[in-house]
Order: structure tokens, then sequence, then C-alpha cells
């Protein structure tokens, strides 16, 4: 059975789409923020997972449902906070320290870790 052009080059796009979420390539990019002389991240924890439930934290391309999950987290991991938009939180995850040093201006955060979004109801700030 042959599939219409039309048909094959949508299908081809949804993978190719759903293989870059994946990969984490963030939709929305976690963003360090300048805000003068303030620390530009704090150290968190993910809580209040409900074990009953599916017991972990989804970690997004940006900040809402309608992204795509692209990892997980668990009741304990630990999780850099950066911007905050609406409910949810930029996070980078994966590794032990970070410079949360103040900045000059706004930018993408590129540093070593993880990242993506989560909703703040999962975490706790732990220092900073």
């Amino acid at each position: 059975m042959r599939l219409p052009l039309q048909l094959a080059v949508f299908l081809i796009a949804m993978v190719l789409s759903h293989t870059a979420s994946r990969a984490g390539d963030l939709e929305v990019p976690v963003m360090v923020r300048a805000d003068g002389d303030l620390d530009t991240c704090a150290l968190g924890g993910v809580t209040g997972l409900n074990p009953k439930g599916d017991n972990f934290l989804a970690v997004r391309s940006g900040p809402g449902t309608n992204y795509a999950m692209i990892d997980k987290l668990h009741a304990k991991d630990q999780v850099w906070m950066f911007g905050q938009q609406g409910s949810w939180v930029g996070v980078v995850y994966g590794v032990n320290e970070l410079s949360c040093s103040p900045v000059a201006k706004d930018h993408a955060y590129q540093g070593p870790g993880k990242k993506g979004w989560v909703h703040k109801k999962f975490l706790i700030i732990l220092a900073g």
C-alpha cells in the first residue's frame, strides 16, 4: 500500500520532531536572569510526589503540559532552579555544583547538565 506523498511527509516530520524533543532540545530555553546583585539560581529538591501514582516528576521542553515530556525526576532528586514562567520553573539537573553568581544580562543557560521545565508544586528550595 502506498501512502500519499503529503501523508508520508507529515509522518516523517512527526517522527523527526519527536526525536528532537526526546534528545533534550528545549522549545523554551531555561534562562539565566540578570537581577542586580541577586544570585541567578537556587538549589532545590523534588518533593510531594504521590508514591501510589506514577511517582515521578515530568521534565518538559517548555513551561506547560502542552510541551513534550523529555525526562523524569524522582523524589529527593536535586535540581538547580532558574527562571519561572507561571507555575513552571526552568531547572538544570545531573550536576553537583553550579555557579549562581549574578550576571550582567539575561541569557539562555548553556552550562553542564540536563535542563528542562517542571511544575513548581513539586519543588522545595534547599539553598540559595
